[in-house]
């Protein structure tokens, strides 16, 4: 594999190992929440029981994390909240520094 830009290349092979990553971990949730819920269904006469869904939510919660995080989409602040963020205060700054000038 050709690669003109190294530091582009490493971007990019973070970007996958994360994604990798994030695949594992959705793999490994429904595997298992699979057979916690197959399990009780099979061996208790109250499915609807809360706990395990506790814990689907509660892992549920740390998955949807997981896939902000690889995906660059946060949910609480929106895409691009944190530069945009950056960049008012570095304008902020600059105005400031004007002023002296």
């Amino acid at each position: 594999m050709k690669n003109s830009n190294p530091e582009k290349y490493e971007r990019a092979k973070k970007q996958v190992e994360e994604m990798k990553g994030f695949y594992i971990h959705l793999m490994v949730y429904i595997v298992i929440n699979t057979f916690i819920l197959v399990n009780i269904y099979l061996n208790t006469d109250d499915f609807w029981q809360w706990p395990h869904f506790v814990t689907l939510a509660a892992w549920g919660m740390g998955l949807l994390f997981h896939a902000s995080k690889t995906f660059g989409y946060s949910l609480l602040f929106g895409k691009d909240w944190e530069e945009r963020q950056i960049q008012k205060y570095i304008d902020k700054d600059k105005k400031e520094m004007d002023k002296f000038k």
